[in-house]
């Protein structure tokens, strides 16, 4: 993987049976935070599956678009821009309706001193986005963080683990599924929540931060001594497919890697590839924040892209100069503040 274009290819590559649920699938979709990370990846994966599929659907991005860029690479994909800030008073009422829901909104980073914006942006505007929605699907962007930390050693959180989230943005993640919940029990929404951890492509992520510091010589803290990912491509596959099974109570599923990923060892890894020494700072704990996906391997299979071809893929990207997104994971936070 050499260039951009070849990663976005790549990302947006649906596989067969993503191309046969996107076809069953019915109506147009609204994607809410169309604008981070994963959004504009999403778009085009979701776009491929339709054109193969030979079905034409309206797809709805919606964002402040800050990033004029990622604006244009939603149109460049065919989805239709709503320049919209949904924290606005009228502006839910405003976007058009669509049978299927996408909710990627969420504030993590730089929240520390903005706590309660940050409870109002997790947790009161979905229970808001789920009461205008109320006859669509929807599917919601949450994370592995509502589980707490866990012996390395096993066993995982599964989707039956009991929540207990370490830290001010975990638990306003767990307030944006409760609320949510309970506003879908209330309306009869179909709803699926996808507890998501680290989904990494060469741009981004938990690699990408152990080479960066590996390339500047920075020490890599091993507090946070193991931690699970998963490639990008893959995880954006099984949200867009869980279209498919949203329900009332809301289906759960955990989303990420099989791979228990040792920092230290990665790390090295990373240091031989890039024919560096590594620095490390303290000593790996017994717990991590680990996540059980057994039950999504089980519906999906694994993703087809594993630990080692994303650590040589990630060094070589780096290596060569291609862009990054410059925005840390936070994966070294024990306290969950970010």
């Amino acid at each position: 993987m050499r260039s951009l274009a070849e990663l976005k290819d790549q990302l947006a590559t649906p596989t067969e049976a993503l191309i046969a649920e996107a076809a069953a699938l019915k109506g147009d979709l609204i994607v809410l935070g169309a604008a981070g990370k994963i959004g504009p990846n999403i778009v085009r994966l979701l776009a491929r599956a339709g054109e193969v599929a030979g079905i034409h659907r309206r797809v709805f991005a919606v964002s402040r678009f800050r990033d004029r860029e990622k604006a244009a690479e939603l149109e460049a994909a065919g989805a239709i821009l709503c320049e919209v800030d949904l924290t606005k008073d009228g502006a839910l009422e405003a976007l058009p309706d669509a049978a299927n829901v996408l909710y990627l909104i969420g504030a993590r980073f730089g929240t520390t001193g903005k706590e309660a914006e940050m409870w109002f942006v997790n947790t009161f505007l979905p229970g808001r986005v789920v009461e205008r929605f109320r006859s669509s699907r929807i599917v919601a962007l949450s994370t592995g963080n509502v589980y707490p930390l866990t012996p390395v050693e096993g066993p995982w959180p599964t989707e039956e683990t009991p929540p207990d989230p370490v830290g001010e943005y975990a638990m306003s993640c767990l307030g944006r599924e409760r609320v949510m919940t309970h506003c879908a029990a209330r309306t009869g929404t179909s709803l699926g929540l996808i507890r998501l951890n680290y989904s990494v492509e060469m741009r981004y992520g938990p690699i990408v931060d152990m080479a960066r510091a590996v390339r500047a010589g920075e020490p890599i803290d091993l507090a946070m001594g193991h931690l699970n990912l998963v490639w990008q491509g893959y995880s954006n596959e099984v949200i867009l497919r869980c279209f498919r099974r949203v329900g009332s109570p809301p289906f759960v599923i955990n989303v990420t890697g099989p791979e228990l990923v040792s920092v230290r060892e990665t790390t090295v890894r990373i240091a031989t590839l890039m024919r560096k020494r590594p620095v490390f700072r303290g000593i790996s704990t017994p717990t991590a924040l680990l996540s059980d996906a057994g039950r999504c391997h089980s519906l999906f299979g694994l993703p087809a892209v594993g630990l080692d071809a994303l650590i040589s893929k990630t060094v070589h990207w780096m290596e060569d100069g291609l862009p990054l997104f410059n925005k840390p994971s936070g994966f070294q936070s024990r306290k969950g503040a970010f």
